[in-house]
């Protein structure tokens, strides 16, 4: 791909591109190896990817397969308060909010009123966040079991539905 084909945004993000064909062509290839590839170059020179750089081509082909930007970065690196907020798919006040109540931890560089959140921070919590809603659910439908609502409706009112879809495609 050329420099002039490629779309890449100011932060680093790089957005797929617009004919997918090579991209799909290289994410059935990856879906068919599942061992770590080499790298070749211009010269023919080759050398193995590590197994971990290997994994990241995957999931990046993977996303702007599905027409995804995709971003790489250190889990070191500082985000501010809006790129925070982004990252969670939540309103910038609303990341406010859980920094002034302690639920994520930031810096406040000396001078500044600004903020920043490491990186590995905001996806430790986006992390707590994921396992606190699955456990909730877990719970919600274990209460739904205990109070019989997964239960399987009686066999007349199954026989109601077959009866009322049988009677709409007859009428079709």
């Amino acid at each position: 791909m050329t420099s002039t084909n490629r779309k890449i945004l100011r932060n680093g993000t790089v957005l797929p591109p617009e004919d997918l064909r090579e991209l799909l062509d290289l994410s059935r290839f990856l879906e068919q190896h599942t061992e770590t590839a080499a790298l070749l170059g211009p010269d023919g020179e080759q050398i193995p990817l590590p197994a971990e750089v290997y994994e990241v081509l995957v999931q990046v082909v993977g996303a702007m397969r599905k027409r995804r930007a995709v971003t790489i970065a250190p889990v070191e690196q500082r985000l501010t308060t809006q790129q925070a907020a982004d990252l969670l798919g939540i309103s910038r006040p609303t990341l406010i909010k859980l920094l002034e109540a302690g639920k994520l931890p930031c810096d406040k560089p000396s001078g500044s009123r600004h903020r920043r959140l490491l990186l590995s921070d905001v996806l430790e919590y986006q992390q707590r966040r994921r396992a606190e809603r699955s456990g909730v659910l877990d719970q919600l439908v274990s209460d739904a079991e205990d109070d019989g609502l997964y239960d399987p409706p009686p066999e007349d009112y199954l026989q109601a539905i077959r009866e009322a879809r049988s009677a709409r495609s007859s009428e079709i």
